[in-house]
């Protein structure tokens, strides 16, 4: 089907296809953290992390439970690592190119924050230790140096319904189902499933 697909190509041709941006949506870009941006983005505890790599790109989710991200100065948020699967994906990406993005989330709003920059990683302890959580450090901490920040239109979440009442998981395959599936039955599971709880939250710092 894609051989077959007209594609667009030049930036003039997407052009031809919009119209102009609104003033607002050009004047709500700031390049540091505003009082008003930086309620916002304090009130957060997830957001999605974007990084590109010379493998590609990667979006991985990011959660605390208090604000996800530190304030270092107003140009500098500090966005702790914690132990995951240790496949790394977005750090691999950050070392060989430190173009990132964040998406603040805030539960009930439809309204998203964005912030574009550049990223570094560091292991530096006293970094690090300000994100202690019942004796535990993150490994590493992300350093973004902010180029814009910025608000998300609502129109995406607001036709999602995402905050809606609606559990709409109950149907969906596990995990365990999707890894067993992928590995032809060598991993995964219900055995899978069963122990992930306890697993969880042994490494949850």
């Amino acid at each position: 089907m894609t051989d077959t697909v007209t594609r667009i190509e030049t930036l003039e041709a997407l052009l031809a296809l919009y119209g102009t941006p609104g003033a607002a949506s050009l004047r709500k870009v700031a390049h540091t953290m505003t009082p008003l941006y930086r309620k916002w983005i304090m009130s957060s505890k997830l957001c999605v992390l974007s990084t590109v790599g010379p493998e590609g790109t990667d979006g991985s989710p990011r959660g605390d439970d208090g604000p996800v991200v530190q304030e270092i100065d107003p140009g500098t948020l500090a966005l702790p690592d914690w132990r995951g699967n240790n496949r790394l994906d977005s750090l691999r990406n950050i070392v060989a190119d430190g173009r990132v993005s964040l998406m603040f989330i805030v539960p009930g709003s439809n309204n998203v924050v964005r912030v574009n920059g550049r990223a570094s990683l560091t292991a530096d302890a006293d970094v690090r230790a300000r994100f202690e959580r019942k004796g535990r450090c993150p490994t590493t901490v992300i350093i973004v140096e902010i180029k814009e920040i910025y608000t998300q239109c609502a129109r995406a979440l607001m036709r999602a319904g995402i905050w809606s009442a609606t559990d709409a998981h109950a149907h969906l395959p596990t995990v365990g189902d999707i890894l067993a599936e992928v590995s032809e039955g060598e991993e995964g599971g219900r055995a899978y499933d069963d122990a992930w709880g306890a697993r969880a939250a042994r490494t949850m710092w």
